[in-house]
């Protein structure tokens, strides 16, 4: 009979055996208090990938990565890396481990302590997560309920892997992207990057540091411009899904079934590249190269060349859009393409589009919403300075609210490719020279049925030019009298000086029948912009783009004002000052022609945001820097010292390349040279812009307009108005909020939302500093401008701290109407409250 020792001892065993097994720490995963050391892998549940530590070959001294790497191929090839930019070195006596904390989060360490990398989860239940590395090699930190924590998927390194998605939010202006390494065996950082940029709304680039090297061009709804199919084994589309109203969208990749080891790598020499995976030759397989091809490089075919990429069997070439020829013809056909193209003829208002399918949009452009095809249309034909536009429907695709995207160019078309028709293209309609709306066709063919007639019609026609030939000779005699005429009228005003300073420059006067056959009798069509002074036309006179200003009979601007714009404009040559061609004036009509400058008035740009995404940070500078030599120019380098006293955002003017110039001189004063400042009852300017001691007191000097630029430098800076009250809550007006600003320590932080992932903070913070050096109360306080254009152009270290800013009292309700119904006016004469601070 069995003893009872043993007995227990058999049941024992037995009920063990009976037992299901404990629980046992799977290859996949990471739980609290296992951590991972090097020498030690994670191995997907598929086999597919691996997480672990790795050294790159010839790492001199050796460096080691956290990193992903596919497991079932022979090649080492990583996938992500941990901590880039903060290898461990010294792997003997400090050799890392990466933990999961009962926070929830991945913490890479040495031995000592030191934190070399860590995840950024918050807000989540303590203990019991698990770090599990996926099929797809997607490292996910799951929550006990099975919430996803954190992926490595949201950080990626220099792979797209199918599955991934790249994030830009549009409301923050923040994105993830790709980043290559610095060279084949360095997994830091390298110079080149991949994502969605969130300043330009719905296209894809690649950037060697802040350069573009290759975009993908406008979103079309269906997809980008670069869908590509490859052997009909991997489809390969870049779709971009809103996500929700917030504008989150995502960079996605995606691949048919069954194909595997197949993903996007940036290298690091800037090419990014589809790689599949070869078995046979052990070795990754290039099936394509977005940025290889030559004239499909960022801006290779120069502006308004376009790259010829149909995929026809012909090679890429460079090729001018319609309308334009080689503007260097013989470095184009030596295959130098950078200076591009140029028109044949100047455009006017009245020129039709011509459709061009089958385009890769141009970069640059204005994105206007909310519009219908008919309304895009019609939103770029009745502005004379749109060159082009775009319509895409995007209702087809998950985007919430507004599913329609107009886009407008103004300017030089960049990055243009001709693509062929697919579901990555549209069609972009470009402003023609001499198109009417009846098309181009419609003229040769009526050019065809009157040539006959007018070759048997060649004596009548000789004899008619016989005719106009003596009537021709008497209009040039006209011509002349009415030009000295004209000169003779214009004889300086009081303010400037005495004398007739007319003969001392030469411009012409043109017959008012002109302007108005020039401006089809000054159609709306034709309108630029319309402010207190009257309205500006683009037109052509000469062959030439001319801005046509004509001043409204009830213009602010008088006689006086307008003779004193004429003098002064002529007299001044300046690359920063706006250049007066021309003038007429007949009975009661006062007009300038100016040189036209496409991308109008500053505040128009500046105070847009569907528009001011044209000004980023370099721009911005380059504008202050223009503005602030032009009125150098005008107080100190100019034979005559002139005061301009209506210096504001709407009277800089922009060309095609955004280069400022200043406009509108018709309430300028002439000093001599031994006068300091002046007085005068007649207050005139903008609210916000004049220095208090004019304001008040009717004093002014150079030290004047020094206020005036200071207000304008601070609102480039901030994109602020002077008087936004709705954007510096708790401030009376944009000075006072800056000298807040100032007094925190805060001024980098004056700078433009739209513009601080891309803006030196150094050059917004010295901008600023010279800003409210130019706003102080006393004027003797105040840098004179030689001072300004020598700090912006050198910077300094060594600049006084600001006073007190000077500013005064509230509008009241009568005259804030008063100035909204002269805001866009060049020279408007305004009305203040004025109080004492």
């Amino acid at each position: 009979m069995m003893a009872w020792p043993a007995i227990i001892r058999y049941a024992t065993v037995l009920v063990l055996l009976l037992l299901p097994p404990p629980p046992c720490a799977t290859e996949d995963r990471l739980v609290p208090g296992k951590p991972l050391s090097p020498g030690a892998t994670i191995v997907s549940d598929g086999g597919s990938f691996a997480l672990g530590f790795f050294s790159p070959t010839n790492s001199t001294p050796a460096k080691l990565y956290l990193g992903i790497w596919y497991n079932d191929i022979p090649r080492l090839t990583v996938v992500w890396v941990a901590n880039r930019e903060i290898p461990v070195t010294n792997t003997t006596s400090s050799p890392p481990a990466l933990s999961l904390t009962n926070a929830s989060n991945l913490v890479l360490s040495d031995a000592d302590g030191h934190v070399l990398w860590t995840t950024d989860v918050t807000g989540a239940a303590a203990g019991n997560a698990t770090a599990v590395l996926m099929d797809t090699g997607n490292l996910v930190i799951w929550s006990p309920d099975g919430t996803n924590l954190w992926q490595s998927f949201d950080h990626p390194a220099d792979t797209f892997l199918p599955g991934m998605r790249i994030r830009i939010r549009y409301e923050t202006r923040a994105g993830k992207r790709l980043v290559s390494w610095k060279g084949p065996d360095d997994p830091s950082p390298g110079s080149f990057s991949f994502g969605g940029d969130p300043e330009t709304f719905l296209q894809i680039f690649v950037w060697n540091a802040t350069r573009p090297i290759w975009r993908s061009g406008p979103w079309t709804g269906d997809s980008f411009s670069v869908q590509v199919q490859f052997q009909m084994v991997i489809s390969v589309i870049v779709n971009l899904n809103v996500v929700n109203t917030k504008k989150e969208i995502y960079i996605t990749f995606s691949l048919s079934p069954g194909a595997a080891h197949t993903r996007y790598v940036l290298t690091d020499s800037g090419e990014y590249q589809l790689q599949t995976w070869n078995s046979a030759s052990s070795a990754w397989a290039v099936l394509s190269e977005w940025t290889g091809g030559y004239c499909s490089r960022y801006g290779y075919c120069g502006p308004n060349g376009y790259c010829d990429n149909r995929w026809d069997g012909n090679p890429s070439t460079c090729k001018c859009l319609d309308g334009f020829a080689p503007a260097n013809p013989e470095g184009w056909s030596s295959g130098r393409f950078s200076p591009g193209c140029r028109r044949k003829e100047a455009l006017q208002c009245s020129d039709g589009f011509l459709a061009l399918p089958g385009m890769k949009s141009p970069d640059k452009f204005v994105l206007v919403e909310n519009r219908t095809f008919q309304e895009c249309a019609a939103e770029c034909t009745r502005n004379c300075s749109c060159v082009a536009y775009a319509y895409a429907d995007l209702s087809t695709s998950r985007i919430k609210g507004d599913v329609t995207r107009c886009l407008v160019w103004t300017g030089e078309l960049i990055d243009t490719e001709k693509i062929g028709v697919n579901a990555g293209s549209e069609t972009l309609y470009l402003r023609i020279a001499g198109l009417d709306a009846g098309m181009m066709r419609a003229k040769s063919k009526a050019l065809k049925t009157v040539l006959p007639a007018v070759l048997t019609s060649g004596l009548l026609i000789l004899a008619a030019l016989s005719l106009a030939w003596f009537k021709f000779k008497g209009r040039i005699r006209y011509g002349a009298k009415h030009k000295k005429l004209i000169l003779d009228e214009m004889s300086t005003s009081d303010e400037l000086g005495d004398g007739n300073h007319a003969q001392d420059f030469e411009f012409f006067s043109v017959r008012f029948e002109d302007i108005v056959a020039a401006t089809r009798n000054f159609s709306e069509a034709c309108k630029i912009v319309q402010g207190g002074f009257g309205k500006v036309y683009k037109a052509m006179l000469g062959g030439k783009e001319v801005a046509i200003k004509r001043l409204s009979k009830d213009s602010e601007q008088g006689t006086k004002e307008f003779r004193n714009e004429v003098i002064l404009i002529a007299k001044l040559q300046h690359r920063n000052l706006v250049r007066l061609l021309g003038c007429s004036v007949e009975a009661d009509e006062k007009i300038l022609i100016y040189e036209y400058l496409a991308n109008g008035s500053l505040d128009a740009t500046l105070f847009d945001n569907s528009r001011k995404i044209l000004l980023d940070w370099p721009t911005r500078f380059n504008i202050i820097k223009g503005v602030a030599r032009g009125l150098l120019y005008l107080h100190q380098d100019s034979r005559l010292t002139i005061i301009h006293r209506d210096l504001k955002a709407a009277n800089v003017l922009l060309d095609a390349e955004m280069r400022p110039k200043i406009a509108d001189f018709g309430m300028a004063r002439i000093f001599n040279d031994s006068q300091k400042d002046a007085n005068t009852h007649r207050i005139v300017g903008t609210y916000g812009y004049m220095a208090p001691e004019y304001a008040m007191e009717g004093v002014f000097s150079i030290k004047s307009d020094v206020y005036s630029f200071g207000v304008l430098l601070l609102e480039i800076v901030t994109g602020i108005r002077r008087s936004s009250v709705s954007s510096i809550m708790g401030s009376p007006n944009l000075i006072v909020y800056a000298w807040n600003m100032w007094k925190e320590g805060k001024t980098r932080d004056l700078a433009d939302p739209s513009i601080t992932d891309a803006c030196l903070l150094d050059e917004v913070s010295l901008c600023s500093h010279v800003g409210l050096l130019c706003v102080q109360e006393n004027p003797d306080d105040r840098p004179l401008m030689s001072s300004v254009v020598f700090t912006l152009e050198n910077g300094s270290t060594t600049l006084p701290a600001p006073n007190n800013p000077g500013h005064y009292g509230q509008r009241s309700s009568d005259l804030e109407q008063i100035r909204d119904r002269t805001e866009n006016s060049m020279n408007s004469l305004t009305l203040t409250n004025i109080e004492g601070r």
